[in-house]
């Protein structure tokens, strides 16, 4: 875990091997993941950015808020997601899924109540560049500074 701040619980990690995703296409050794969790939003948010630095894409997911307890994070994914390019557009994934598991699994009421909520929500947070979507889309500075020093220390004249 990096931080828990009142109802925020953020983690980060480092893809270990290279994953094919039907939808992310590849995503190569070294992708970092910054998630950000809440114990009393009904979705969480993934940033994933490239070996180097580049924003690769967000991911929405929506879910039941999460509880941390001696370690673990639960919650319950309710299957509606929002595949986010570094460009803002984004794409609402698995409506179908979501709402056949609603009825298959016999959602409570407020769970779907909630999803759509929370599906309102996120779609508002993306448009207007609030956080977590706010954070810088290119390089990260850290990143930009390392970049700089190189090139000033390899410089010949």
């Amino acid at each position: 875990m990096v931080r828990h701040e009142g109802s925020l619980i953020v983690l980060e990690g480092v893809f270990e091997k290279e994953v094919r995703h039907a939808l992310l296409g590849t995503i190569v050794e070294g992708t970092l993941s910054k998630e950000f969790f809440w114990t009393d939003r009904w979705y969480s948010v993934f940033r994933f950015r490239e070996p180097w630095g580049a924003l690769r894409n967000f991911y929405g997911n929506i879910n039941t808020p999460v509880t941390l307890s001696e370690g673990v994070l639960s919650f319950r994914d309710l299957d509606l997601d929002v595949l986010v390019t570094p460009e803002f557009s984004y794409q609402i994934l698995d409506q179908e899924e979501f709402e056949q598991h609603s009825s298959q699994s016999n959602y409570p009421q407020e769970y779907s109540l909630q999803a759509l909520r929370a599906l309102a929500e996120l779609l508002a947070l993306i448009k207007q560049r609030e956080f977590p979507f706010n954070e810088q889309t290119g390089t990260s500075s850290a990143l930009t500074s390392l970049f700089k020093a190189n090139e000033e220390r390899n410089h010949f004249e």
